[in-house]
């Protein structure tokens, strides 16, 4: 795994056989650092936003009271609006209240890309921080 900050490149192995192609120096031109093995090595790339858990809370409150689960349900960030039992009209009405909780508007794409309760903390933190 590679990371950068300011000027400087860290990395760690992934694997014993992990070795970059490029010595490092007190300088380095980050655009032209490249991790062959690493791009091999993976099968895809996730990039992960992680909402403040009071943001998460909140979906989870709107979700259960939504679908009407009982208080003992657990709801997480992970949780599959499918698999809480939610069809295409409760994702419809959950996203709606979540619009009217934080004051925000979902477009149509976006709200389609939303699958789980951490999918739905993320776009709203995301269209909060756009309308401040």
């Amino acid at each position: 795994m590679a990371s950068v900050t300011g000027t400087s490149v860290s990395m760690s192995s992934l694997s014993s056989s992990f070795k970059p192609t490029l010595a490092l120096t007190s300088r380095v031109n980050l655009n032209s650092v490249s991790f062959p093995l690493l791009r091999s090595n993976c099968g895809r790339l996730q990039v992960s936003c992680a909402a403040k858990p009071e943001t998460v809370k909140k979906v989870c409150e709107i979700v259960k009271k939504q679908l009407a689960l009982p208080e003992d349900h657990a709801v997480t960030g992970e949780s599959k609006f499918a698999a809480l039992g939610a069809d295409s009209l409760d994702t419809v009405e959950i996203v709606m209240g979540l619009e009217e909780q934080f004051g925000i508007s979902v477009e149509e794409d976006s709200a389609q890309s939303i699958a789980t309760v951490q999918d739905a903390a993320d776009l709203i933190e995301e269209l909060v921080a756009k309308k401040a």
